[in-house]
């Protein structure tokens, strides 16, 4: 199964708590953080949501 390294390239600091929470979901905490995470539509739509605060790679 494919996977997608997801790092967290902005501040959560300020932003709605709703997408603090996706991000915590996705287990980004701290500017620079690196996830592996499945590719599957769960995971896309958590990466929708945020996508202006973090950068996808497949790996």
């Amino acid at each position: 199964m494919a996977e997608l390294k997801i790092t967290l390239l902005k501040s959560l600091s300020g932003r709605k708590a709703s997408h603090i929470a996706t991000a915590h979901a996705l287990g980004l905490r701290k500017i620079r953080d690196e996830v592996t995470q499945p590719d599957n539509p769960q995971t896309r739509g958590k990466i929708n949501q945020i996508s202006y605060l973090v950068e996808v790679v497949e790996a």
